[in-house]
């Protein structure tokens, strides 16, 4: 089946990097669905699904009912919430927020989009991890928690969707242009803007468009064999 006839699912798609993986998929023919805060609004052409990736029950709900007779062949786990600041500043509320967002709300879909994967003999999740996981980043310990599970995730779901022809992989994108990069740093941007460059081998900023030419290689057939694999994309962090 041509990668035109697919159904991708895109969390978060509303933000700087999910919008260039939607514009991606669908330059490829893929007809896509964007899963975001509710009250978004998606390109034309590009359905819409408004659901708080907060409330686990309400996603897993929202969901099911909406791929009831429309089934999910890609599955991009790429919302996520991130916060800088030291880890004592964090309260409990906040890290399980992020914990939910980002790796647990991934968990929920997997579990409701894989049954027509397997039917079908084909899919594709991909979720998202981080550079982060280095560990040469201060202040983000919930969001880099939660990446962590992404990973978790990603090597035991390929374990087990592996023999009914479901690919499960992560892409770790390093520090990409970004709005939310302009918001965390919006006091020293500059500054982050050159400690990026310094710790590249490459001396040019990654853009969203360049982790989303990856993206499409994953779903592609010709990934066919590649899963359960961490892939980053840093510029040579």
């Amino acid at each position: 089946m041509p990668l035109s006839a697919r159904h991708a699912l895109v969390t978060g798609g509303l933000g700087t990097i999910g919008r260039a993986y939607v514009a991606a998929l669908a330059a490829a023919g893929i007809r896509v669905t964007v899963l975001d805060r509710p009250g978004g609004k998606a390109p034309p052409g590009i359905e819409f699904l408004g659901v708080d990736l907060n409330d686990l029950a309400g996603t897993e709900a929202a969901v099911s009912e909406a791929v009831a007779d429309d089934p999910i062949d890609i599955l991009v786990n790429n919302a996520a919430l991130i916060i800088n600041k030291p880890h004592e500043a964090f309260s409990l509320i906040e890290y399980e927020d992020q914990i939910r967002v980002n790796s647990s709300a991934a968990f929920v879909l997997a579990r409701v989009c894989a049954p027509a994967m397997k039917a079908a003999g084909w899919g594709r999740i991909v979720n998202m991890t981080s550079i982060t996981l280095t560990g040469q980043w201060d202040g983000y310990v919930p969001y880099v928690a939660s990446k962590g599970a992404m990973l978790g995730l990603t090597k035991g779901l390929a374990r087990e969707l592996g023999k009914y022809g479901i690919t499960v992989n992560a892409i770790s994108p390093g520090a990409v242009v970004s709005e939310a990069e302009n918001r965390v740093f919006a006091d020293r941007l500059a500054e982050y803007n050159d400690w990026v460059l310094d710790r590249q081998c490459l001396k040019q900023r990654l853009q969203a468009e360049d982790v989303a030419n990856l993206l499409l290689f994953l779903v592609s057939d010709a990934a066919r064999m590649i899963s359960g694999q961490n892939i980053a994309i840093d510029g040579g962090w």
